[in-house]
């Protein structure tokens, strides 16, 4: 058991090259070349997709959960910093966990940023998928629907959409019959029905046309129109596909070439958000924010998947260390800035959006162009989605880059394969680990859909950044004195905690309990539904304990707290998903990792 909790010294960590540079990665990275990959990786899906379904889900109130978001982000960007500040490696939150936790916990982080990096970005291969699509139909080309959609998605929408019209079909033709089905009783009471009888339309004419609209759907005609190979319909996202060979060649040449085109790419996708944002503010109606938060703070929580996947990406910084000139300056500085830069923009693209439109309109998987098409502006839906794709192109570099990374290192660890350490000897990239995430990230494409993806990418993000937040409360100096030792370098300002987190703590419940008096009281009216929500104050309890006691540091427990909050938002289905997948993860280190841990094996 001793062996599972081995930790690897700092010293073991410094940056080293090899005499021949077999096994060494060039310095490319400035300070402005590592924020532009955090504002790369983090400006992308959840702008032009996510923020869709946010909003849909929280009204205008949204906000409150993108600036909950940024807080944990910031408090788990400055952990991050430190981390990166003392070990100046690639590896991310799998080598500082690492050093702090010990090797069983290192494999576990290690395998969850499988999660963030690799399978995130499917969700981001769907998704510039769509907007591409988009853009090629404004030059009046296009793709077969069969080519356009993943298989699940198109089975899912045919199914679904082919029972709404026989609903509808039976209500036409026996209008007294009770309306049973869900689907079509709200759509019978939505804004749509009302505003198009207003119009003077009959009933008849406007479901006869919802079913024409159900039956000329890209997943309905996927799935309708799609040849058959033997008994099998194939049905696959080719964009996805191609996007992602793209990207991997492209990391697989170098870091050099990938960071022009990344910096490139963020300047334009800035300066069309920017344009978004003074467009869209000319057509704000703040009637639209009213209600503020239409399903209370619970529709809020609901879109935390959607919310903090927009955050996802200021960490992906963090796996380019030993590429960066001044990693232990610069890399701190380049995780804060692209991070406070994001919120900022989030916040206020949030309010514009919701402004606009009502927030009912916005859950799509096109909001930005979906707005401006319901406000007529044409020419601003040609702008969007060219800033889609360029937007989602830029993500999936920096995650496609951060990914082979990881692997990398774990595999000079022992705990992986030694063929994914392997550097290219002219292009000085991971290259046979880089080929491998394309296939990693490929192959799903075929099987998988976008809502899956976003909840497993979100709940494995969070793990990790609880870990890292930990890990600092382990490592960090717990004195003024102690902090002097470290001059030169990023240091989390030490803020005792002794008495402060006990005292915020109670207070907080306390407001609560004031804001919300039946909050508790329904907590265990449904012990099982909420046991996140009940092992979230389980955890605050023992972190008051611990503040108390070992006097530990403010600013890592607030990042560890608000992270595990967040998790609370997560469903119980992707809770036993993610399970599953460590199971998994463990099953192979089992098998293979401890085996030939480096580690291990050096104290043997």
């Amino acid at each position: 058991m001793n062996q599972l909790f081995r930790r690897k010294p700092l010293s073991s960590t410094t940056l080293n090259e090899d005499n021949d540079g077999t096994h060494s990665l060039k310095k490319v990275l400035s300070v402005k070349d590592l924020t532009f990959f955090g504002i790369a990786a983090i400006i992308g899906g959840g702008i032009f997709s996510a923020i869709g379904n946010a909003c849909f889900s929280g009204g205008p109130g949204v906000i409150f959960l993108y600036a909950i978001c940024a807080v944990a982000c910031g408090f788990t960007a400055m952990c991050y910093a430190e981390f990166a500040s003392r070990v100046p490696v690639s590896g991310s939150a799998y080598t500082y966990a690492y050093v702090s936790f010990g090797e069983i916990f290192a494999w576990i982080i290690g395998w969850a940023l499988i999660m963030e990096y690799s399978i995130g970005n499917i969700y981001i291969a769907f998704s510039w998928s769509g907007y591409f699509t988009n853009l090629l139909d404004t030059f009046g080309l296009h793709l077969p629907e069969w080519l356009t959609i993943n298989y699940k998605s198109a089975h899912s929408i045919f199914d679904n959409n082919t029972a709404f019209v026989q609903s509808i079909n039976d209500y036409l033709s026996n209008k007294a019959t009770l309306v049973k089905d869900s689907a079509l009783s709200n759509y019978l009471s939505s804004n749509e029905v009302k505003e198009s009888l207003k119009e003077g339309q009959n009933m008849t004419a406007i479901l006869q046309k919802k079913a024409t609209s159900l039956q000329n759907a890209e997943g309905f005609l996927a799935w309708k129109n799609s040849p058959l190979l033997g008994n099998l319909k194939v049905i696959f996202d080719l964009p996805a596909l191609m996007i992602n060979v793209l990207i991997t060649y492209l990391v697989y040449r170098g870091t050099k070439e990938s960071k022009n085109l990344s910096n490139i790419m963020v300047y334009i996708k800035l300066a069309v958000i920017l344009l978004v944002i003074i467009v869209g503010f000319t057509y704000v109606d703040i009637d639209n924010w009213t209600p503020f938060m239409p399903n209370g703070f619970g529709g809020v929580m609901a879109g935390v998947s959607a919310v903090f996947y927009a955050y996802i990406g200021f960490d992906a910084v963090s796996t380019l260390a030993e590429e960066a000139k001044n990693p232990q300056k610069d890399l701190p500085r380049g995780m804060i800035y692209s991070l406070v830069i994001c919120t900022v923009v989030y916040i206020i693209l949030a309010l514009v959006l919701t402004g606009m439109v009502s927030y009912t309109e916005l859950g799509v998987s096109d909001p930005l162009a979906e707005i401006f098409a319901l406000k007529g502006v044409k020419w601003m839906l040609f702008i969007v989605s060219i800033s889609a794709v360029v937007a989602m192109t830029s993500v999936l570099l920096v995650f496609q880059m951060g990914q082979p990374r990881i692997w990398m290192t774990m595999s000079r660890d022992g705990l992986m394969p030694k063929k994914l350490s392997e550097i290219h000897p002219k292009y000085k990239t991971p290259g046979f680990a880089t080929i491998l995430t394309g296939i990693v990230v490929g192959l799903p494409i075929f099987f998988t859909d976008e809502n899956l993806i976003l909840d497993f990418t979100s709940i494995g993000t969070l793990f990790a950044f609880v870990l890292v937040c930990g890990g600092v409360l382990m490592l960090s100096p717990q004195s003024e004195e102690e902090m002097e030792e470290r001059k030169g370098k990023f240091k989390i300002p030490y803020i005792n905690s002794k008495f402060i987190f006990p005292i915020g703590f109670v207070l907080s419940l306390i407001l609560v309990n004031y804001l919300f008096p039946t909050y508790f009281s329904d907590i265990f009216k449904d012990v099982v539904a909420n046991i996140p929500v009940i092992s979230f104050y389980l955890v605050c309890i023992v972190m008051v304990v611990l503040a108390f006691v070992k006097r530990l540091s403010l600013i890592p427990i607030l990042g560890l707290v608000s992270c595990c909050y967040l998790l609370t938002g997560m469903s119980t289905e992707n809770w036993s998903w993610f399970g599953i997948w460590l199971v998994l993860g463990l099953i192979f280190y089992f098998i293979y990792g401890r085996k030939n841990s480096k580690l291990r094996n050096s104290k043997a």
